[in-house]
């Protein structure tokens, strides 16, 4: 189904991501991050200098100034998932560009937005958000991480876990509790900086999945954070602004579920024409094609759900509910897709080498992080049947 959402000047950056990739996103590099466990610094850098990070920057802090225009985004994730770099690089960039500069680009102040966007948008300052805690996940209100105000800014005490590019970031937009109960106002956001006595980033998790990409865990003794790094400079503030962005966070795991369903069953063509069964190439044989047009129409119902969101995003219009049902829908259908295309495969499918068997185990966290796909439900319920 031919997809209508983007136009002459998307089609021209798709070109140059795809120049991009062919450059810099080899196998052998893919590999490295790997083994490192993290994206290098250089390739975020080049990655800035040719457009592909910083796009949600505003052009006056020298980004693209794509804030609201996902749909630029959205090609990014789209070819460097098909190039197989959809857990290392397309991840790392997501984190920067959905999670990290929103926050600024939203509601940081004059001063923040000059001293965090520019850099940001050359890939020389990497950012993370900090909002999962070993006892609060998908509930933001069960955060307890602590910020006690005191002269001049506020001493943060807690720890933070799941954190992507947890540990390559120079500073972690992060979620802190600066008044008593569990109420929207007793939340602020603070922008706590690598280097800043007494922050650790304490361990870089093992995984399943997602090697080339840092998730580390992250712990505060006593650091102090100047005034000047609480964002948008009002006390009490950070709920609310986790859920203005929470929207686009969800759109963008999606939108990456979509992305990686296409990839999967493009794989999955591709190698069922050319490998052979009782000779002859295994889609010859009903069921691989039966499954290989479920694969398809479930690929192109996708895009058109997702297409339909980024639409709303763009004019201010997307609802929570409705970046909800996108999130849990997608990554669901992107799941299922996968577990087919692995079975096609057959033992090669089992076999890390070949990019579905990577997705595959890349793609299991996309039903968790974002708010499980069980809170995505109840969102959606409690907008359809109400709140029990």
């Amino acid at each position: 189904m031919q997809r209508d959402i983007y136009n002459e000047d998307h089609d021209a950056f798709r070109d140059m991501v795809k120049e991009f990739i062919k450059r810099y996103v080899t196998p052998e590099k893919m590999q490295e991050w790997d083994e490192a466990g993290e994206v290098d610094r250089e390739t975020m850098r080049l990655a800035g200098e040719h457009g592909i990070i910083g796009l949600s920057v505003p052009e006056e802090f020298g980004g693209a100034g794509m804030l609201m225009d996902f749909r630029f985004r959205s090609v990014v994730n789209e070819e460097l998932i098909r190039a197989g770099a959809g857990s290392s690089l397309a991840g790392a960039v997501g984190i920067q560009d959905d999670l990290a500069v929103p926050y600024i680009a939203h509601f940081g102040t004059d001063a923040q937005k000059q001293k965090w966007l520019p850099g940001m948008a050359t890939g020389e300052i990497l950012g993370a958000l900090g909002m999962t805690e070993p006892g609060a996940g998908s509930d933001v209100r069960a955060v307890s991480t602590n910020a006690k105000k005191t002269e001049g800014g506020y001493v943060v005490n807690g720890a933070k876990t799941f954190i992507s590019s947890g540990k390559t970031a120079d500073m972690i937009v992060t979620l802190v509790k600066t008044g008593e109960g569990n109420r929207p106002d007793a939340f602020s956001l603070l922008i706590i900086e690598d280097g800043m006595a007494g922050f650790e980033h304490s361990r870089k998790l093992n995984k399943m999945g997602s090697h080339g990409h840092d998730t580390a865990e992250l712990s505060f003794t006593d650091v102090f954070v100047p005034d000047e790094n609480l964002i948008g400079g009002v006390e009490g503030q950070g709920f609310v602004q986790i859920m203005k962005n929470l929207p686009l966070e969800r759109l963008s795991i999606g939108a990456v579920g979509a992305a990686v369903g296409q990839a999967a069953f493009e794989w999955t063509l591709e190698y069922t024409k050319n490998r052979e069964a009782f000779g002859q190439p295994v889609a010859d044989f009903q069921n691989t094609r039966f499954r290989l047009a479920e694969m398809a129409t479930s690929v192109d119902v996708m895009w058109s759900f997702v297409d339909r969101a980024m639409r709303l995003y763009m004019k201010g219009e997307l609802t929570p509910e409705e970046a909800a049902q996108v999130k849990f829908w997608c990554t669901e259908r992107e799941w299922e897709i996968l577990d087919q295309g692995v079975q096609l495969h057959g033992g090669y499918g089992y076999m890390v080498e070949y990019p579905i068997a990577r997705a595959f185990l890349d793609a299991r966290v996309h039903r968790i992080y974002g708010g499980t796909n069980e809170v995505m439900r109840e969102i959606v319920a409690r907008a359809v049947v109400g709140r029990k």
